[in-house]
C-alpha cells in the first residue's frame, strides 16, 4: 500500500504517515481530483497501465461491494473517499470471501485483481 503525496505537504504527508505507522489512524480526507479519481470515489486503473495518464477505468462511489468483472493481472487501486472511509478487495462477489487490507483515504495499492472478485467500501 503506498500514500500519495501531493506537491507541497511532504512535510505533512511524512507527519500523517508516522501517527498512521503509530496508531492506525486514517490519514487525512482526500479533497478534489486525485489522478483523475474523483473526490468521495474508489478508482480502478487499467491492467498494466499505472495512472494511465489520470483516466481511471472503473470508479466507485457508494459504501458496500462492486463487483469486479473481467478485471485480470495488475491494477492500481486508489481511495480518493473522504471522511476516513476506507476500501477492501474481496475475493468473492458482493464482499465476500477473503476481503484484504483496508486501503486508507489518499492510498493506493498496485494489485493483482485475477483472484480479486469485488471491492468493498468502508464507513468509517
Amino acid at each position: 500500500m503506498r500514500k500519495i503525496i501531493k506537491a507541497g505537504a511532504l512535510a505533512g504527508a511524512v507527519a500523517a504517515l508516522a501517527v498512521v505507522g503509530a496508531t492506525g489512524a486514517e490519514a487525512a480526507p482526500a479533497a478534489g481530483s486525485l489522478h483523475g479519481c474523483p473526490s468521495g470515489a474508489v478508482c480502478v486503473y487499467p491492467q498494466n497501465a499505472g495512472w494511465n495518464g489520470d483516466r481511471p477505468s472503473l470508479a466507485f462511489y457508494s459504501y458496500g461491494a462492486h463487483n469486479l468483472h473481467n478485471q485480470f493481472g495488475q491494477h492500481y487501486v486508489l481511495n480518493n473517499q473522504t471522511d476516513g472511509a476506507t476500501a477492501r478487495t474481496c475475493t468473492g462477489v458482493n464482499g465476500t470471501g477473503d476481503c484484504q487490507g483496508y486501503l486508507g483515504v489518499g492510498y493506493y495499492v498496485d494489485k493483482d485483481l485475477t483472484p480479486i472478485n469485488s471491492i468493498l467500501l468502508v464507513r468509517p
